[in-house]
């Protein structure tokens, strides 16, 4: 009997240490949720004073990198994979250096880019930010911070950790001026999931006394059921309305984390109905705005934008294209395409365009 009271004894004091851990754990991670202050000036780096011309070509690139952890070979476990963070530091060099050579060779004139680490566990450490300077010669650049997020545990063999991450543009304009804008999140128990979301929005002169506004956006994923990428999406929208009723000429580019096809599952043959971030964009949000949706897609060869990371690429994963532009009507859209790098550097494929600005 005295045997039997000691076991049950130790027993409630380990459940009682257990219950004290995760409760503490779980008060620090909901404590230290925060949101970043909108509206904030960002620092521009470069010295560029060149005006975007009339009736020129201007070609744009964006990209969700991935943090510089998807190699083909990785699932990332908020997607259903296994994996918090990338295989290694080298690995994250290799990828980051994979996307930098890709933008090097394609030499775009702006460039969107979003899932870029500053410090964080998932990637390391590795800041890369000064990769993407130390190289991209020629641009101005701005970095805004989409989320600070607190340390993560899960998953428990390699915890996702810390993240300090956020979306670049690099423009071969002189930029005026950048802000961040934040976006709605959920206000439920998602948000601690799907942490902060912003936009930035990067003003360029135009040589006819008229503004070039580039807007970099990463929408929200990781949601209970897809609405709040929909009122993000609004709120995006009605900002960028208002500049071009002034006058100015609009480009946005980024990560939607929604369907720009319509029917991506039907085109690529494999079905993401149940995926809260893969529904149709609500196109009927542009009607009467004077903006309009660009969709990266060759009919007589389609790729898509982005795969699920449920597990190492297959051929029978999920695609489908969440990444392109929206510009505005005093903007000739001129090609748009989806470039096929097999996701060998992200989850993410980059999409192209060229426009001339009327």
């Amino acid at each position: 009997m005295r045997i039997a009271k000691k076991i049950i004894k130790w027993v409630l004091i380990i459940l009682a240490i257990i219950i004290l851990i995760v409760g503490t754990y779980a008060a620090y991670y909901m404590l230290s949720y925060k949101r970043i202050d909108d509206n904030l000036s960002l620092d521009i780096k470069g010295d560029l004073t060149t005006q975007a011309t009339l009736n020129t070509d201007i070609k744009v690139i964006s990209y969700n990198v991935g943090f510089g952890a998807y190699t083909p070979d990785f699932g990332f476990f908020m997607d259903g994979g296994d994996k918090g963070r990338a295989n290694s530091k080298e690995s994250v060099e290799n990828c980051i250096n994979g996307t930098i050579a890709l933008l090097l060779e394609k030499n775009p004139d702006i460039i969107f880019l979003q899932e870029v680490d500053k410090k964080a566990t998932r990637s390391y450490k590795v800041d890369q930010e000064k990769m993407y300077l130390d190289t991209l010669n020629g641009y101005e650049t701005t970095y805004a911070i989409n989320y600070d997020s607190p340390y993560l545990i899960y998953p428990f063999n390699l915890p996702f950790g810390s993240a300090l991450a956020g979306m670049m543009v690099a423009s071969k304009y002189g930029i005026t001026s950048s802000v961040r804008r934040s976006l709605p999140v959920e206000t439920g128990f998602s948000k601690y999931f799907d942490l902060d979301r912003c936009y930035t929005v990067n003003r360029v002169n135009v040589e006819n006394g008229k503004e070039l506004l580039l807007y970099c956006v990463h929408l929200s994923a990781y949601t209970s059921d897809g609405k709040i990428a929909d009122i993000q999406l609004q709120r995006l929208i009605d900002d960028m309305k208002l500049e071009y009723e002034k006058g100015n000429y609009i480009i946005c580019g980024g990560d939607f984390n929604k369907d720009l096809l319509g029917n991506s599952s039907e085109i690529f043959g494999v079905d993401g109905s149940n995926y809260t971030w893969a529904q149709p964009i609500k196109e009927e949000y542009l009607t009467g705005t004077g903006l309009n949706l660009v969709k990266p897609f060759n009919e007589e060869n389609p790729v898509p934008s982005c795969r699920n990371a449920d597990g190492p690429y297959n051929k029978d994963q999920f695609v489908i294209t969440i990444d392109g532009f929206i510009i505005s009507n005093n903007i000739t859209l001129k090609g748009a395409d989806v470039i096929d790098t097999g996701f060998e550097y992200s989850d993410h494929n980059p999409v192209e365009m060229t426009v001339m600005l009327n």
